[in-house]
Parts: structure tokens; C-alpha cells; sequence
């Protein structure tokens, strides 16, 4: 039994798991390529004397004390990173700490969620008054929405009641997230010689449907994340400057919310545009949490504001109700000399401990 006070446990806590992201920092964990950071993360369970499951480059670990019984709340972030883009001035693989900053790819992205909420994890172990199951997921290829990662793991945990994302919000309450749909178009026509009329061109009738696709506004608006936002971000066509194209491909980017399904807008735009429309995926479904669960109330009485997440997580791929919450500040993801304040990563395993207090405990 540990002499140390609740406090003293927590700032014991905090300060390992800060260690832990300093190795993870200086270890690359570029998506697919994660299998050493998951060494890592294993290894830091070992030391805890933690059991755990690992499938791929992904691990999760239960709480001592599991009941099948008892609802499961789900603790999850990733520990895969983009690439350094080529204006860091600092070695993106060295942990710097400079005053209250703590520099390097994959500090603020997510690795200062994730070793937050195995801190938070590590909490609850072995506590025996809870009412909630806990089992935390360090998950792979998030950075590239890969089918190797928390995917692959949702299968092996049972039914989740609810679930916290870590993602850089300031610990902030994001209660619903924007799906992501990309649609490949072709309008077709039929190809000509530039200098006579003939042919039917096809960027025309892309550019058609390309002045739709800029206009029409979804009647329904969600109330957590506004309107759907549809953008045509790639167009190719013609292969020579004297032959009519006969096809014209384009991409839409394509942030649903939760008033529609990934089929019911592209059923829409079908009926209204006379490319073909292809689907790449329809595995990035829109998500959201109640306004009334424990867990956002919990979050809104520590002055926690709450508010709808334009990007796209790993929380697309939960069937069940998910908040998006974490340390950092989703500006600095993806930019150079990324860094995240260690203030920050305190604060933040206090407030994921206090929040989950007053939910999973007797």
C-alpha cells in the first residue's frame, strides 16, 4: 500500500508519464510506422505491473478490478505522428524543454493527451469503488484515418458506454465532431478537335456541377456543428490544348454533421449533379455526445465550454456516445517546432481525474 497521499500520487503520476512522452517524442511514429513507440507505452505498463492486449501497433489495458457487469468508459488517443514539414528550425526528435515548453513532433499531436490519459488510467487502476469499467487505447494510423488502428481494437473491447478522445482542445468540451466524405466525380462528354465544333466538352458540365455543388445550401443545420460544408478541392482534365476533353475529374471534400448519414448527402448530391459520384469511404461518420451526460456536465461545472470540432478524429469511428477533450491547442498540430506547455499536461490529468470522480465512482 502506497504511503504516498492522492496528491502525491498524481504528481508521482505526472511526472512519469511526462517522462514517457520525452522517449516518445525521440522515437519516430510516423503512421504504419508506429511499432516502436508501442514498445514503449508497453514497456510503461510492465513497470506498472499492468496487464495488456496488443493487436498491430495498437495496445489497451483494463482496469484491474473489470466487471463484465458494469458499463465501460473508454480512454483513447494515438500515438502515430504526421511527418515534420520542412520549416522546423529544432530537431523534431529531441525532446526539448525550454521554461514550461516541451518541444517535438508529436508533443502537442497528440502525445500530450495520450500520456495524460494513461495518467488518468494509471489513476483508476486498482480502484475498487468504481461503478464503470476503464480501458485505455493507444491506437495506431490516426494521422492517415488508416483501418489498422483503434479499427481494428473496437472489436476486441466490449460495448462502450461512452468514451473521451484525447485530442489538443485546451480541455476544452468538443461534443460533436464533423464527419469527413470525399467523392471522386468524372463528368463524361465526348472528345473533339479544339478548332471545329465538335466533341462535348467535359469540364463545361463539371463546371456545372461545380457551380451547384458551390451554391446549394443542406436545409438542415446542426445546432453543435452549423451547416455541412462541401469544397471542391482537386480537378483534372484534357490531355492537349487542341482536343475537347471527353472526361473531367474533380473531388469534393465533403464535413457532414449529425443531421444527415454519409448516404443521405450523397444521395442528394447524385440527384442533383450529372457527374458519377463515388464514394471513397463512408467509415468517417459524424459523432456527438448529449449535452446531458454526467461526463459534459461534469466538464461545463469546471467552466469547461463546449462547442462543435470542425476536424476529424479517431472518434469518427466509435458507435457510441465520444467527447473529444485534451491538453494542447489544436493550432500548433501539424506545424513546426510543435510543442506543448507541461502546464498543460498537469492541468490536464487533474481535470480528466476530477471529471471522471464524479462519473465512474461510488
Amino acid at each position: 500500500m502506497s504511503s504516498l497521499t492522492d496528491s502525491e500520487n498524481i504528481q508521482q503520476l505526472t511526472q512519469e508519464v511526462i517522462s514517457l512522452l520525452r522517449k516518445l517524442i525521440e522515437t519516430p511514429s510516423f503512421s504504419k510506422e508506429e511499432d516502436h513507440t508501442a514498445a514503449l507505452i508497453q514497456d510503461f505498463f510492465r513497470q506498472k505491473e499492468i496487464p495488456f492486449q496488443t493487436k498491430k501497433n495498437n495496445i489497451w489495458a483494463y482496469n484491474e478490478y473489470f466487471d463484465p457487469a458494469k458499463p465501460t468508459v473508454l480512454l483513447n488517443s494515438h500515438h502515430d505522428t504526421v511527418k515534420p514539414n520542412k520549416s522546423w528550425t529544432l530537431d523534431p526528435f529531441q525532446a526539448l524543454v525550454d521554461d514550461d515548453k516541451l518541444f517535438g513532433l508529436g508533443s502537442n499531436d497528440a502525445g500530450g493527451c495520450l500520456v495524460s490519459l494513461i495518467a488518468t488510467f494509471c489513476h483508476f487502476y486498482d480502484r475498487k469503488d468504481l461503478t464503470y469499467n476503464i480501458v485505455i487505447a493507444a491506437t495506431a494510423e490516426e494521422e492517415i484515418s488508416g483501418k489498422e488502428g483503434l479499427e481494428i481494437v473496437v472489436p476486441e473491447l466490449p460495448e462502450i458506454s461512452f468514451a473521451i478522445v484525447g485530442e489538443p482542445t485546451e480541455m476544452h468540451l468538443a461534443v460533436a465532431e464533423k464527419g469527413l466524405l470525399v467523392l471522386d466525380c468524372t463528368a463524361k462528354g465526348k472528345s473533339g478537335h479544339a478548332a471545329r465544333e465538335e466533341g462535348d466538352n467535359a469540364i463545361y458540365k463539371a463546371i456545372q456541377d461545380i457551380e451547384w455543388i458551390r451554391n446549394y445550401k443542406f436545409p438542415k443545420v446542426s445546432p453543435t456543428l452549423g451547416p455541412i460544408k462541401m469544397s471542391v478541392t482537386i480537378i483534372n482534365a484534357g490531355t492537349q490544348h487542341n482536343v475537347v476533353p471527353d472526361t473531367c475529374v474533380f473531388t469534393i471534400d465533403v464535413r457532414a454533421t449529425d443531421q444527415y448519414t454519409l448516404e443521405e448527402i450523397i444521395e442528394v448530391i447524385q440527384e442533383n449533379i450529372q457527374s458519377e459520384v463515388n464514394a471513397r469511404s463512408i467509415r468517417l461518420r459524424p459523432s456527438s455526445i448529449p449535452m446531458e451526460h454526467p461526463i459534459v456536465q461534469a466538464g461545463l461545472k469546471r467552466g469547461r465550454t463546449a462547442y462543435g470540432s470542425p476536424t476529424t478524429s479517431d472518434q469518427a469511428l466509435l458507435d457510441c456516445p465520444s467527447l473529444k477533450m485534451g491538453p494542447g491547442h489544436s493550432e500548433r498540430s501539424h506545424t513546426a517546432n510543435e510543442f506543448i506547455y507541461l502546464h498543460e499536461i498537469e492541468a490536464g490529468i487533474l481535470q480528466y481525474i476530477s471529471m471522471l470522480e464524479e462519473v465512474v465512482t461510488m
